[in-house]
């Protein structure tokens, strides 16, 4: 069916397309969804009964997250969410590019602010997996502090938080990526988490250069990170087919999948296993998650591929990835993460 209706979702501009299947998707009925149980596993005290889990970007305010649910993903990361409500950046912004199955945006947070989210997502039943991705507004005057809060407001509704310090759509955030700032962030996280909150954990970009794996790692662990996800958009720029390759922003999908896969490999060297790996970037099918298995990661996010296979695709990917399980002889995913 989706494949029917594409090109007239495609007809629309890319944000309205969004805003138009948000309104459509707080429609559809709820329902639990089964998964094979060789899919289930624990990552940082959670169980997940599927890895394939969507990434932060789409639901940004926590308005659809039981919706996506129903569509079989194993869990599902709301955000960013940021302290203020902000408009983000001027338009257009966000750009299908087709011939590379790939997105480039520059929305740059947009979003109803942590008051609004909160009150949404604390009104809704607390069944299946919801974290909360959160950010620092664009004109903060001290961000690490927008973090810290956001860790502080948001941990009630949140079964975990990520800290998102990747977006390249917000100047300066990444820098928050370097050695002494991200001591600093990681140590005033750190001190707003409650003793009985959720487990956090911190998003990095794939655009590093060497050594920056180790040191991440390194700060990573030290503070207590309980996993790191790998990666959020690329500022770079391969070969690409699309007109809209031009644009400035991040880019997700097809073309960022080497490139994501690489990182990943780099972040299992640098941790040797001793913190949990979830993959994004790239994933368009049960090759592409099972690839990123082997490689290391224990979850795996989507979202670009989303916008070309439509609502089905998690779905698919977990009855997938359940059988290629069954044909390497695992006996559950665990057994398959870093098995490359």
């Amino acid at each position: 069916m989706y494949r029917a209706l594409r090109p007239l979702i495609f007809a629309l501009d890319a944000e309205r397309a969004h805003r138009v299947t948000i309104a459509g998707l707080k429609l559809l009925p709820r329902r639990a969804p089964s998964f094979d149980p060789i899919l289930s596993s624990d990552v940082a005290g959670l169980t997940f009964p599927s890895p394939v889990g969507l990434a932060a970007g789409f639901d940004k305010d926590g308005e659809v997250p039981d919706a996506m649910l129903s569509l079989g993903f194993g869990f599902v990361e709301v955000g960013t969410v940021t302290p203020l409500p902000q408009a983000g950046n001027p338009g257009p912004r966000l750009f299908r590019l087709v011939e590379d199955r790939a997105v480039i945006n520059r929305m740059g947070f947009n979003g109803g602010g942590q008051a609004a989210a909160l009150a949404r997502l604390a009104q809704r039943p607390r069944h299946g997996i919801v974290g909360v991705n959160i950010g620092a507004n664009k004109d903060a005057a001290d961000r690490i502090a927008d973090y810290a809060q956001g860790v502080r407001i948001m941990a009630p509704v949140a079964d975990y938080l990520t800290i998102n310090i990747s977006s390249p759509n917000t100047p300066g955030l990444r820098t928050l990526q370097a050695g002494g700032e991200l001591a600093e962030l990681l140590d005033a996280v750190r001190s707003a988490r409650s003793r009985n909150g959720p487990p956090v954990f911190l998003k990095v970009a794939p655009d590093l250069d060497s050594g920056d794996h180790d040191r991440i790692m390194r700060a990573a662990i030290d503070h207590g990170i309980d996993a790191l996800i790998v990666a959020n958009t690329t500022v770079s720029r391969p070969p690409l087919a699309s007109g809209h390759a031009v644009e400035s922003g991040g880019l997700s999908g097809r073309p960022l999948k080497a490139l994501a896969l690489a990182q990943l490999r780099l972040f299992r060297a640098a941790s040797g296993g001793a913190i949990p790996l979830i993959a994004a970037g790239g994933i368009e099918d049960a090759d592409d998650a099972f690839a990123r298995v082997r490689a290391g990661a224990s979850l795996i996010q989507l979202y670009t591929a989303l916008v070309y296979e439509g609502p089905g695709l998690a779905r698919r990917i977990a009855t997938g990835l359940a059988e290629r399980l069954r044909r390497s002889e695992f006996a559950n995913i665990a057994e398959a993460v870093g098995s490359e």
